[in-house]
Protein backbone atom coordinates (compact mmCIF):
# COMPACT_ATOMS: atom_id res chain seq x y z
CA UNK A 1 0.00 0.00 0.00
CA UNK A 2 1.40 3.26 -1.04
CA UNK A 3 2.01 6.06 1.29
CA UNK A 4 -0.03 9.27 1.73
CA UNK A 5 2.64 12.97 1.54
CA UNK A 6 0.80 15.82 2.29
CA UNK A 7 3.30 18.67 0.49
CA UNK A 8 2.56 21.98 1.13
CA UNK A 9 2.24 23.43 -2.46
CA UNK A 10 2.78 26.93 -4.59
CA UNK A 11 3.02 26.73 -7.83
CA UNK A 12 6.46 27.79 -8.25
CA UNK A 13 9.77 25.91 -9.35
CA UNK A 14 10.66 24.16 -6.43
CA UNK A 15 7.54 22.81 -5.24
CA UNK A 16 6.37 21.66 -9.44
CA UNK A 17 9.32 19.24 -9.38
CA UNK A 18 8.69 17.56 -5.91
CA UNK A 19 5.16 16.00 -6.97
CA UNK A 20 6.60 13.96 -9.53
CA UNK A 21 9.84 13.33 -7.49
CA UNK A 22 7.95 12.10 -4.56
CA UNK A 23 5.62 9.75 -6.32
CA UNK A 24 8.77 8.35 -8.28
CA UNK A 25 11.10 7.95 -4.88
CA UNK A 26 8.64 7.32 -2.65
CA UNK A 27 6.06 5.63 -4.45
CA UNK A 28 3.54 8.05 -2.48
CA UNK A 29 0.34 9.72 -2.79
CA UNK A 30 0.82 13.36 -3.32
CA UNK A 31 -1.71 15.60 -1.32
CA UNK A 32 -1.01 19.22 -2.05
CA UNK A 33 -1.40 22.29 0.29
CA UNK A 34 -1.56 25.62 -1.38
CA UNK A 35 -2.13 28.18 0.66
CA UNK A 36 -3.64 31.72 -0.33
CA UNK A 37 -2.22 33.96 1.96
CA UNK A 38 -2.77 37.26 -0.47
CA UNK A 39 -0.02 36.52 -3.09
CA UNK A 40 -2.74 37.32 -5.73
CA UNK A 41 -4.53 36.20 -8.31
CA UNK A 42 -1.66 35.16 -11.10
CA UNK A 43 0.18 33.11 -8.69
CA UNK A 44 -3.09 30.76 -7.44
CA UNK A 45 -3.96 30.94 -10.95
CA UNK A 46 -4.93 27.52 -12.04
CA UNK A 47 -2.75 26.13 -9.22
CA UNK A 48 -5.03 23.12 -8.65
CA UNK A 49 -4.71 21.65 -12.44
CA UNK A 50 -0.94 22.44 -12.16
CA UNK A 51 -0.68 20.29 -9.37
CA UNK A 52 -2.93 17.83 -10.40
CA UNK A 53 -1.38 17.72 -14.23
CA UNK A 54 2.14 17.11 -12.11
CA UNK A 55 0.83 14.30 -10.72
CA UNK A 56 -0.23 15.15 -7.55
CA UNK A 57 -3.75 13.58 -5.76
CA UNK A 58 -5.35 16.21 -4.85
CA UNK A 59 -4.82 19.71 -3.95
CA UNK A 60 -6.78 21.96 -1.27
CA UNK A 61 -6.64 26.19 -2.00
CA UNK A 62 -7.52 27.07 1.67
CA UNK A 63 -7.72 30.73 1.68
CA UNK A 64 -5.81 31.94 4.75
CA UNK A 65 -5.75 35.54 4.43
CA UNK A 66 -7.87 36.65 7.26
CA UNK A 67 -6.30 34.53 9.52
CA UNK A 68 -2.74 35.60 8.39
CA UNK A 69 -3.50 39.21 9.06
CA UNK A 70 -5.50 39.28 12.03
CA UNK A 71 -3.41 36.31 13.81
CA UNK A 72 -0.11 36.50 12.78
CA UNK A 73 1.19 40.36 11.22
CA UNK A 74 -0.97 42.25 13.53
CA UNK A 75 0.45 40.30 16.85
CA UNK A 76 3.63 41.02 15.28
CA UNK A 77 3.14 44.91 14.89
CA UNK A 78 1.72 45.38 18.30
CA UNK A 79 4.75 43.65 19.29
CA UNK A 80 6.58 46.08 17.30
CA UNK A 81 8.98 43.27 16.24
CA UNK A 82 11.56 43.89 13.56
CA UNK A 83 14.68 41.73 12.29
CA UNK A 84 18.32 43.01 11.44
CA UNK A 85 16.93 46.11 11.99
CA UNK A 86 15.09 46.17 9.16
CA UNK A 87 12.73 43.29 7.94
CA UNK A 88 9.28 43.54 8.97
CA UNK A 89 8.80 39.11 8.95
CA UNK A 90 6.60 38.76 6.38
CA UNK A 91 7.98 35.36 4.74
CA UNK A 92 8.19 34.36 8.13
CA UNK A 93 5.38 35.03 9.45
CA UNK A 94 3.12 33.18 7.00
CA UNK A 95 5.04 29.85 7.63
CA UNK A 96 3.78 28.61 11.09
CA UNK A 97 0.47 29.53 9.57
CA UNK A 98 0.74 27.60 6.41
CA UNK A 99 2.54 24.85 7.75
CA UNK A 100 -0.31 24.55 10.57
CA UNK A 101 -3.34 24.33 8.06
CA UNK A 102 -0.98 21.58 6.02
CA UNK A 103 -1.02 19.56 9.61
CA UNK A 104 -5.17 20.03 9.74
CA UNK A 105 -5.32 18.48 6.06
CA UNK A 106 -2.54 15.34 6.84
CA UNK A 107 -4.60 14.86 9.63
CA UNK A 108 -7.81 14.86 8.12
CA UNK A 109 -6.99 12.65 4.83
CA UNK A 110 -4.80 10.00 7.15
CA UNK A 111 -1.61 11.06 5.80
CA UNK A 112 1.87 9.04 6.69
CA UNK A 113 4.40 12.22 6.29
CA UNK A 114 4.67 15.78 5.24
CA UNK A 115 6.79 17.73 2.39
CA UNK A 116 7.70 21.19 1.80
CA UNK A 117 10.37 22.62 -0.91
CA UNK A 118 12.69 24.57 1.16
CA UNK A 119 16.30 23.90 0.59
CA UNK A 120 18.99 23.10 2.99
CA UNK A 121 20.26 26.37 2.97
CA UNK A 122 17.69 28.39 4.08
CA UNK A 123 15.29 29.51 7.27
CA UNK A 124 12.30 28.13 5.63
CA UNK A 125 12.82 24.81 6.62
CA UNK A 126 13.43 25.23 9.79
CA UNK A 127 10.19 27.22 10.36
CA UNK A 128 7.67 24.34 8.62
CA UNK A 129 9.56 21.88 10.53
CA UNK A 130 8.97 23.58 13.77
CA UNK A 131 5.01 23.52 13.15
CA UNK A 132 5.33 20.10 12.26
CA UNK A 133 7.49 18.99 15.26
CA UNK A 134 4.54 20.34 17.73
CA UNK A 135 1.92 20.02 16.03
CA UNK A 136 2.43 16.64 14.58
CA UNK A 137 6.01 15.44 16.54
CA UNK A 138 4.53 11.34 15.28
CA UNK A 139 4.51 12.37 11.48
CA UNK A 140 7.89 12.16 9.74
CA UNK A 141 9.13 15.08 7.36
CA UNK A 142 10.49 14.39 3.58
CA UNK A 143 12.86 17.82 2.49
CA UNK A 144 13.84 16.79 -1.10
CA UNK A 145 16.22 19.58 -1.38
CA UNK A 146 18.37 17.73 1.13
CA UNK A 147 17.80 14.56 -0.24
CA UNK A 148 18.26 14.59 -4.65
CA UNK A 149 20.87 15.28 -6.51
CA UNK A 150 19.52 18.46 -7.62
CA UNK A 151 21.73 21.00 -6.38
CA UNK A 152 20.77 24.51 -8.35
CA UNK A 153 18.05 26.29 -9.27
CA UNK A 154 19.64 25.26 -13.23
CA UNK A 155 19.45 22.07 -12.52
CA UNK A 156 15.46 22.67 -11.21
CA UNK A 157 14.52 24.27 -14.34
CA UNK A 158 16.10 21.04 -16.63
CA UNK A 159 14.23 18.73 -14.50
CA UNK A 160 11.05 20.19 -14.97
CA UNK A 161 11.39 20.81 -18.83
CA UNK A 162 12.72 16.70 -18.75
CA UNK A 163 9.27 16.12 -16.82
CA UNK A 164 7.44 18.66 -19.20
CA UNK A 165 6.22 20.68 -16.15
CA UNK A 166 5.32 24.51 -16.75
CA UNK A 167 7.22 27.28 -15.10
CA UNK A 168 7.57 30.84 -14.76
CA UNK A 169 11.34 30.75 -14.04
CA UNK A 170 14.05 31.44 -16.82
CA UNK A 171 17.86 30.41 -16.63
CA UNK A 172 18.27 34.07 -17.96
CA UNK A 173 16.26 35.65 -15.19
CA UNK A 174 16.11 33.49 -12.03
CA UNK A 175 14.59 35.53 -9.06
CA UNK A 176 13.30 33.52 -6.21
CA UNK A 177 9.86 35.43 -5.13
CA UNK A 178 8.06 35.21 -1.88
CA UNK A 179 4.94 37.49 -2.13
CA UNK A 180 1.67 37.41 0.41
CA UNK A 181 -0.83 40.30 0.96
CA UNK A 182 2.50 41.96 3.71
CA UNK A 183 5.10 42.12 1.45
CA UNK A 184 6.80 40.65 -1.77
CA UNK A 185 10.18 39.46 -1.48
CA UNK A 186 13.22 38.61 -4.34
CA UNK A 187 16.59 36.99 -3.86
CA UNK A 188 18.78 35.72 -6.20
CA UNK A 189 20.14 36.29 -9.34
CA UNK A 190 22.01 39.83 -9.52
CA UNK A 191 21.08 39.98 -5.92
CA UNK A 192 23.43 37.65 -4.66
CA UNK A 193 25.89 40.41 -5.40
CA UNK A 194 25.17 42.97 -2.35
CA UNK A 195 27.21 45.37 -4.53
CA UNK A 196 24.80 45.39 -7.36
CA UNK A 197 21.80 47.82 -7.57
CA UNK A 198 18.54 45.63 -7.63
CA UNK A 199 17.68 46.61 -11.60
CA UNK A 200 14.28 48.84 -11.60
CA UNK A 201 12.05 46.20 -13.40
CA UNK A 202 12.69 43.97 -10.17
CA UNK A 203 10.36 45.79 -7.58
CA UNK A 204 6.80 45.25 -8.42
CA UNK A 205 4.68 46.51 -5.47
CA UNK A 206 6.27 49.93 -5.24
CA UNK A 207 7.19 52.93 -7.38
CA UNK A 208 10.55 53.59 -8.08
CA UNK A 209 10.33 56.98 -6.01
CA UNK A 210 11.72 59.06 -8.18
CA UNK A 211 8.79 58.58 -10.65
CA UNK A 212 6.10 58.98 -7.80
CA UNK A 213 4.17 61.78 -7.29
CA UNK A 214 5.30 65.29 -7.10
CA UNK A 215 2.89 65.96 -4.14
CA UNK A 216 3.02 64.73 -1.24
CA UNK A 217 -0.14 62.61 0.14
CA UNK A 218 -1.55 62.45 3.88
CA UNK A 219 -3.06 58.82 5.03
CA UNK A 220 -4.53 58.83 8.10
CA UNK A 221 -4.61 55.06 10.39
CA UNK A 222 -6.70 54.88 13.09
CA UNK A 223 -5.58 52.13 15.83
CA UNK A 224 -8.07 50.62 18.81
CA UNK A 225 -6.14 48.87 21.45
CA UNK A 226 -2.76 48.48 19.30
CA UNK A 227 -4.40 46.38 16.68
CA UNK A 228 -5.62 49.14 13.28
CA UNK A 229 -8.62 49.28 12.16
CA UNK A 230 -9.38 52.32 9.73
CA UNK A 231 -7.53 54.08 6.88
CA UNK A 232 -8.88 57.74 6.37
CA UNK A 233 -11.55 57.68 8.79
CA UNK A 234 -12.77 54.98 6.73
CA UNK A 235 -13.12 51.30 9.46
CA UNK A 236 -11.93 48.10 7.15
CA UNK A 237 -11.40 44.83 8.25
CA UNK A 238 -8.12 43.55 8.46
CA UNK A 239 -7.62 42.28 5.11
CA UNK A 240 -9.23 45.43 3.19
CA UNK A 241 -6.46 47.40 5.34
CA UNK A 242 -3.73 46.10 4.34
CA UNK A 243 -4.68 46.33 0.62
CA UNK A 244 -5.55 49.81 0.85
CA UNK A 245 -2.03 51.18 2.70
CA UNK A 246 -0.50 49.00 0.23
CA UNK A 247 -1.80 50.60 -2.70
CA UNK A 248 -1.49 53.67 -1.00
CA UNK A 249 2.29 53.12 -0.05
CA UNK A 250 2.97 51.50 -3.40
CA UNK A 251 2.03 54.84 -5.35
CA UNK A 252 4.53 56.91 -3.37
CA UNK A 253 7.62 54.15 -3.32
CA UNK A 254 7.40 53.92 -0.05
CA UNK A 255 8.61 50.22 1.50
CA UNK A 256 11.81 49.32 0.24
CA UNK A 257 14.25 47.15 2.25
CA UNK A 258 17.55 45.95 0.70
CA UNK A 259 19.20 43.78 3.84
CA UNK A 260 21.66 41.45 3.91
CA UNK A 261 20.61 39.44 6.68
CA UNK A 262 21.46 36.82 8.60
CA UNK A 263 20.27 33.64 8.34
CA UNK A 264 19.21 30.80 10.74
CA UNK A 265 22.10 28.24 9.08
CA UNK A 266 24.91 30.55 10.05
CA UNK A 267 25.25 32.66 6.74
CA UNK A 268 24.29 36.18 5.47
CA UNK A 269 22.31 36.57 2.34
CA UNK A 270 20.86 39.17 0.69
CA UNK A 271 17.10 40.04 0.37
CA UNK A 272 14.92 43.07 -1.30
CA UNK A 273 11.95 43.68 0.28
CA UNK A 274 8.88 45.68 -0.66
CA UNK A 275 6.79 46.15 1.79
CA UNK A 276 4.62 49.39 1.63
CA UNK A 277 1.39 49.01 3.80
CA UNK A 278 3.61 47.57 6.56
CA UNK A 279 5.86 50.23 6.85
CA UNK A 280 3.40 52.88 7.02
CA UNK A 281 1.70 50.73 10.01
CA UNK A 282 5.16 50.23 11.96
CA UNK A 283 5.52 53.82 11.46
CA UNK A 284 2.58 54.65 13.13
CA UNK A 285 1.68 52.67 15.37
CA UNK A 286 5.07 52.88 16.65
CA UNK A 287 4.54 56.77 16.98
CA UNK A 288 0.86 55.95 18.69
CA UNK A 289 3.37 54.15 21.35
CA UNK A 290 5.44 57.30 21.81
CA UNK A 291 2.53 59.40 22.70
CA UNK A 292 0.48 56.73 25.45
CA UNK A 293 3.33 54.81 26.58
CA UNK A 294 5.30 56.16 29.59
CA UNK A 295 8.91 56.02 29.36
CA UNK A 296 9.76 52.66 31.53
CA UNK A 297 6.65 50.65 29.65
CA UNK A 298 8.03 51.51 26.52
CA UNK A 299 11.56 50.79 27.33
CA UNK A 300 10.42 47.25 28.71
CA UNK A 301 8.54 46.80 25.16
CA UNK A 302 11.48 48.05 23.44
CA UNK A 303 13.78 45.42 24.58
CA UNK A 304 11.44 43.05 24.48
CA UNK A 305 10.39 43.69 20.75
CA UNK A 306 14.07 42.15 19.19
CA UNK A 307 13.45 39.00 21.08
CA UNK A 308 9.96 38.72 19.48
CA UNK A 309 11.29 39.11 15.94
CA UNK A 310 14.12 36.56 16.59
CA UNK A 311 11.29 34.04 17.63
CA UNK A 312 8.93 34.92 14.60
CA UNK A 313 12.34 34.70 12.10
CA UNK A 314 13.30 31.54 13.48
CA UNK A 315 9.81 29.55 13.10
CA UNK A 316 9.45 29.53 16.99
CA UNK A 317 5.72 30.72 16.84
CA UNK A 318 3.98 27.78 18.31
CA UNK A 319 5.93 28.58 22.18
CA UNK A 320 5.64 29.54 25.15
CA UNK A 321 7.84 32.62 24.37
CA UNK A 322 5.48 33.93 22.48
CA UNK A 323 2.50 33.23 24.71
CA UNK A 324 4.05 35.03 27.46
CA UNK A 325 5.82 37.93 25.60
CA UNK A 326 2.45 38.96 24.04
CA UNK A 327 0.36 38.37 27.33
CA UNK A 328 2.77 41.37 28.01
CA UNK A 329 2.34 43.46 24.72
CA UNK A 330 -1.24 42.99 25.10
CA UNK A 331 -1.18 45.18 28.54
CA UNK A 332 0.58 47.51 26.84
CA UNK A 333 -1.64 47.93 23.94
CA UNK A 334 -4.74 48.74 26.13
CA UNK A 335 -4.44 52.43 25.77
CA UNK A 336 -2.67 52.01 22.27
CA UNK A 337 -5.86 54.26 20.75
CA UNK A 338 -6.06 57.27 18.60
CA UNK A 339 -5.29 58.18 15.27
CA UNK A 340 -1.75 58.77 13.36
CA UNK A 341 -1.68 61.30 10.54
CA UNK A 342 1.58 60.28 7.99
CA UNK A 343 2.59 62.19 5.22
CA UNK A 344 4.32 60.18 2.45
CA UNK A 345 6.22 61.66 -0.44
CA UNK A 346 8.76 60.04 -2.93
CA UNK A 347 9.55 57.23 -0.67
CA UNK A 348 10.13 58.77 2.31
CA UNK A 349 7.31 58.56 5.70
CA UNK A 350 7.20 61.72 7.96
CA UNK A 351 4.63 62.03 10.65
CA UNK A 352 2.28 64.77 10.47
CA UNK A 353 0.01 64.52 13.24
CA UNK A 354 -0.89 62.13 16.21
CA UNK A 355 -3.75 61.88 19.07
CA UNK A 356 -5.23 59.85 21.07
CA UNK A 357 -7.49 60.47 24.34
CA UNK A 358 -4.67 58.29 26.60
CA UNK A 359 -1.80 60.47 25.71
CA UNK A 360 0.40 61.03 27.88
CA UNK A 361 1.24 64.50 26.77
CA UNK A 362 -0.60 67.44 27.99
CA UNK A 363 -0.02 70.90 27.29
CA UNK A 364 -0.94 72.08 30.70
CA UNK A 365 2.02 70.07 32.26
CA UNK A 366 4.98 71.04 29.42
CA UNK A 367 4.36 74.85 29.09
CA UNK A 368 6.39 77.42 31.49
CA UNK A 369 3.29 78.42 33.58
CA UNK A 370 2.16 77.10 36.67
CA UNK A 371 -0.01 74.38 37.37
CA UNK A 372 -1.48 72.17 40.17
CA UNK A 373 0.43 68.98 39.20
CA UNK A 374 4.13 70.25 38.81
CA UNK A 375 5.88 72.81 40.49
CA UNK A 376 8.64 73.98 39.43
CA UNK A 377 10.54 73.96 42.81
CA UNK A 378 10.26 70.56 43.51
CA UNK A 379 13.15 70.11 41.00
CA UNK A 380 15.11 71.04 43.53
CA UNK A 381 14.94 67.51 45.09
CA UNK A 382 14.52 65.86 42.56
CA UNK A 383 17.65 66.33 40.72
CA UNK A 384 19.25 66.24 44.42
CA UNK A 385 17.94 62.59 44.88
CA UNK A 386 18.41 61.28 41.34
CA UNK A 387 21.88 62.80 41.62
CA UNK A 388 22.82 61.18 44.88
CA UNK A 389 24.83 57.86 43.66
CA UNK A 390 27.38 60.80 41.66
CA UNK A 391 27.74 62.63 44.92
CA UNK A 392 28.20 60.00 47.03
CA UNK A 393 30.75 58.57 44.70
CA UNK A 394 32.30 62.18 44.33
CA UNK A 395 32.58 62.22 48.06
CA UNK A 396 34.38 58.93 48.19
CA UNK A 397 36.80 59.05 45.94
CA UNK A 398 38.01 62.58 47.10
CA UNK A 399 38.20 61.05 50.71
CA UNK A 400 40.04 58.07 49.49
CA UNK A 401 42.26 61.22 47.21
CA UNK A 402 43.41 62.82 50.59
CA UNK A 403 43.72 59.82 52.60
CA UNK A 404 46.61 58.53 49.94
CA UNK A 405 47.92 62.03 49.75
CA UNK A 406 48.22 62.03 53.70
CA UNK A 407 49.75 58.57 53.70
CA UNK A 408 52.43 59.66 50.81
CA UNK A 409 53.17 62.45 53.19
CA UNK A 410 54.03 60.16 56.08
CA UNK A 411 56.12 57.70 53.87
CA UNK A 412 58.18 60.84 52.67
CA UNK A 413 58.97 61.89 56.30
CA UNK A 414 60.20 59.04 57.25
CA UNK A 415 62.15 58.09 54.07
CA UNK A 416 64.13 61.41 55.63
Amino acid sequence: MSRTIVLAYSGGLDTSIIVPWLREHYDARVICVAADIGQGGDELRGVRDKALASGADECFVEDLREEFVRDFIFPTLRAGAIYNRKYLLGTAMARPLIAKRQVEIARSVGADALAHGCTGKGNDQVRFEMTFATLAPELPVIAPWREWTIRSREDAIDYAAAKGIPIAATKEKIYSRDANLWHLSHEGGILEDPNAAPPDDLFMLTTNPSHAPDAPEDVVIGFERGTPVSVNGRKLGPVALVTALNAIGGRHGVGRIDLVEDRMVGMKSRGVYETPGGTLLYTAHSELEQLVLDRKTLSAKDMIAPRYADLVYEGRWWTTEREAYDAFVNVTQERISGTVTLRLFKGAVAVAGRESIHALYDERFVTFGEDDVYQQSDAAGFIRLFALPARVRAIKDRELAIAQAAAESVEELAAV
